[in-house]
């Protein structure tokens, strides 16, 4: 089937780039562009969650919350309620209320009511809650037409105004992911083109994968806008896209151009080297682009949103990557033929050194020799940096996801610890249907829960339901309160549902938990039984996923002692603490399709030496050797990507970034060189073991034997060229099987030597 699918990019070579680069431009112009004005801040919480249900109450009945949404806090050593700083506060806040009616709902400050509450008992901090009169996004679009004015330019001397609040802390998160896709885009690109020159050493070979990284992005953006038009897509998916889309689309250009050019190296006529490329190298693309798909669509098992938009982004890249890949790239080779090398910036012969003299055939023959010591020494060092895992913790998204000393992060400290009965996470408990008695029998409940900043207060009863609130002290103790809360008794006919950030949290925690056994189990099943199609072996995918599961275990130890227990949190400036538990989910699931990824890649070369008659030492030497550099130019560009996003200065794109860093790293040398040939060497000859029916359809899929032999025959394309070297009519010709020694075979434990086409005739000529 891929042998055949590239013949026909061949022939219609270019017609195929025109019609799909045209409709991926026009995809991205039409909707990509309008992205940015659809996305969301929100769908972090659980739909079917009492949090969720309380939220909708309260709306309904009182309107949204809007008392958090911006703080400004006034400060001034001399005190804030002497002269002129009373009156210069007073006076801009009036004046802002005045200039942004459309925007500002209602002001509410010590400068008007002079509660002592809103100001320090020192006097030097006072402050101001502006609620935002949009509800939903248009929060957020009414703080950016206020930011500027929100800190007055003639403040009288001495005295200080700092901005703060949930709107505020999620403008600056926003801002902070803008950041990172622009700095992966100015700094990543760059890097990954010069590693890629590196590689190849040609500039078009190596423009060749960019073309794809950067088809496979655009596409994705504007597929993830159009679901943005009728679908909750979280703004953190546009990272996610350009992270995976970039990295992946570079790593299937680099392994089809590779492939292309060890196949011109044979001296294949150009027609055969693009089909054979697209039937090995394009069908494990694909293969790995599946499993990868197959990973991140185990997101879509959970509630919330947010998994769920970051998934739809995901896959379209990751599947444009793929497509673009087996389609784009062969037309593209059968177009440029030998010129894949125009431009070279290095002159060296990639035929100089045999294949036994390389690094990445002696190391695996050194595991292989070794293989009982490589297994404990390796699998037992994976399973030591598992143990941290132990120590994970979980939390939700607030401004400690900021650096410690971003303005709006150490403002939202300061009123924290100024102010913390007005924390803007309050947790919240809605009380529907009770009279007055009930009502009272409920409040005095509350009083015995620990850990708030004060008891749970009322405010005004609207159709029968009241709210009632308090801060919590430390968020660590958020599911101990939500427990105390939930063991409240419920007057009979009263309806009571917790609310607030704090349960939000717990109820989105207590719903990932649930879920993440299943997910887990649709993660092995389905990528085990696409690689069982892959390898036509049930032993291989088995061992696949014990090494994926050791690398990401691994991967997660790392991280949890990182950004949990905080090694290295004062170098890469960022506070250590709870993790988001969705953020946890979603690095699971790209781990394991990563590692899955770089697993098909390696071993579909054993499989394919192993098909061809070698053994088993000598077909696992030969993949990793063959894949060797190719793997691990991939890995690095992939770190490099994720390196771009490392530097942002959100936590949660931090913890991704290094997690891709760690894990990839690690599948690359740990895994892939040492381990891999270890075990496969233990268990020799049952590697290749499958039931004869999965053997069947392992063949009738094309296997690996999709690289044609010259012991059958073969129909090859002859070109006739006009005087200008162009392309004028192809012929088909039937090269009969003839001697061995004319065909250049292969005797037990060799590689086969493909003649060129032309040398062929010549000597089937000379024969005669």
């Amino acid at each position: 089937m891929f042998l055949k699918w590239g013949y026909f990019t061949y022939r219609f070579r270019r017609i195929v780039p025109l019609v799909l680069v045209g409709l991926i431009l026009l995809l991205f112009l039409a909707f990509g562009t309008r992205l940015g004005d659809r996305l969301s801040q929100e769908g972090w919480e659980d739909p079917n969650a009492s949090s969720t249900t309380a939220a909708a109450v309260e709306q309904e009945v009182f309107g949204r919350d809007n008392s958090g949404d911006v703080i400004l806090l006034f400060e001034s050593p001399e005190g804030i309620a002497g002269e002129p700083y009373f009156q210069a506060s007073y006076d801009h806040l009036q004046a802002l209320q005045a200039e942004h009616p459309d925007e500002i709902a209602e002001v509410t400050s010590y400068f008007d009511t002079r509660s002592p509450q809103m100001i320090t008992e020192d006097g030097t901090t006072a402050f101001a809650a502006i609620g935002l009169a949009g509800d939903g996004e248009q929060t957020l679009r009414d703080f950016r037409a206020v930011e500027d004015a929100l800190v007055p330019d003639d403040l009288p001397e001495g005295m200080t105004v700092e901005v703060a609040g949930a709107t505020a802390v999620a403008d600056a998160l926003d801002a902070g992911m803008a950041e990172d896709i622009s700095r992966a885009e100015v700094l990543g690109l760059p890097f990954v083109a010069i590693l890629l020159l590196i590689v190849f050493g040609s500039v078009v070979a190596a423009a060749m994968p960019l073309i794809v990284g950067i088809l496979s992005i655009l596409g994705a953006l504007g597929i993830l806008s159009i679901f943005a038009g009728f679908l909750q897509v979280n703004v953190f998916s546009q990272a996610i896209v350009t992270l995976l889309g970039l990295g992946l689309a570079i790593d299937y250009g680099l392994f089809m151009v590779s492939r292309f050019r060890e196949e011109m190296d044979k001296g294949q006529p150009i027609d055969r080297a693009v089909a054979v490329t697209t039937a090995t190298a394009g069908k494990t693309v694909v293969f790995s682009a599946l499993m990868v798909v197959v990973a991140l669509a185990g997101l879509l098992l959970f509630p919330q949103a947010f998994l769920k938009s970051v998934s739809y982004g995901a896959i379209a890249a990751v599947s444009l990557a793929a497509l673009l890949s087996v389609t784009v790239l062969p037309a593209l080779f059968g177009m440029l033929g030998r010129n894949i090398d125009k431009f070279s910036v290095r002159r060296t012969s990639r035929r100089g050194r045999r294949i036994e003299e390389t690094l990445w055939y002696r190391i695996p023959a050194w595991s292989i020799r070794n293989a009982r010591k490589v297994t404990v020494l390796a699998g037992g060092a994976l399973l030591l940096l598992m143990l941290p895992i132990g120590g994970i913790a979980f939390g939700g998204i607030n401004e400690s996801y900021l650096p410690p000393t971003q303005e709006t992060r150490v403002a939202q400290d300061e009123f924290n610890e100024k102010f913390p009965q007005f924390r803007t996470e309050p947790v919240k408990l809605v009380v529907q249907n009770a009279d007055n008695t009930q009502l009272v029998d409920v409040v005095v409940q509350t009083r015995s829960i620990q850990g708030l900043t004060a008891p749970m207060s009322a405010g005004q009863t609207v159709d029968g339901t009241t709210v009632l609130s308090a801060g919590i002290a430390d968020r660590g103790d958020n599911a101990d309160v939500i427990e105390q809360l939930r063991a409240i008794e419920a007057p009979e006919g009263v309806e009571l549902n917790i609310g607030g950030t704090p349960a939000m949290e717990v109820e989105s925690l207590e719903a990932l938990f649930h879920m993440l056994p299943w997910m887990l189990l649709y993660l092995v099943a389905t990528t085990f039984i696409l690689m069982i199609l892959v390898f036509g072996s049930v032993i291989i995918p088995a061992k696949a996923t014990i090494m994926t599961a050791l690398g990401l275990g691994a991967t997660l130890g790392i991280l949890t002692l990182m950004f949990v227990a905080g090694v290295g949190s004062g170098l890469l400036n960022f506070t250590p603490g709870p993790l988001m538990s969705p953020i946890v989910v979603l690095i699971v699931a790209i781990i394991f399709g990563l590692s899955t990824d770089y697993e098909v890649f390696l071993v579909s070369r054993m499989v394919e030496a192993r098909d061809r008659g070698e053994s088993t030492d000598r077909a696992i030497k030969l993949g990793t050797a063959r894949t060797g550099t190719i793997i691990t130019a991939a890995a690095l560009i992939m770190i490099v990507v994720a390196a771009a996003f490392a530097l942002s200065d959100i936590v949660m794109m931090k913890y991704i970034a290094f997690g891709m860093i760690f894990a990839l790293a690690i599948d690359a040398t740990v895994i892939r060189m040492l381990l891999v040939p270890a075990v496969m060497h233990l268990l020799r000859e049952d590697n290749w073991w499958a039931p004869a029916p999965i053997r069947r359809l392992y063949e009738r899929i094309g296997g690996h034997a999709a690289e044609p032999s010259f012991d059958d025959e073969v129909e090859t394309a002859v070109e006739k060229r006009d005087d200008d070297g162009e392309v004028v009519d192809l012929d088909s010709v039937s090269v009969a099987p003839d001697t061995q020694a004319a065909r250049g075979g292969k005797t037990a434990g060799q590689d086969t030597e493909l003649i060129p086409f032309t040398e062929l005739m010549k000597r089937l000529n000379e024969d005669r």
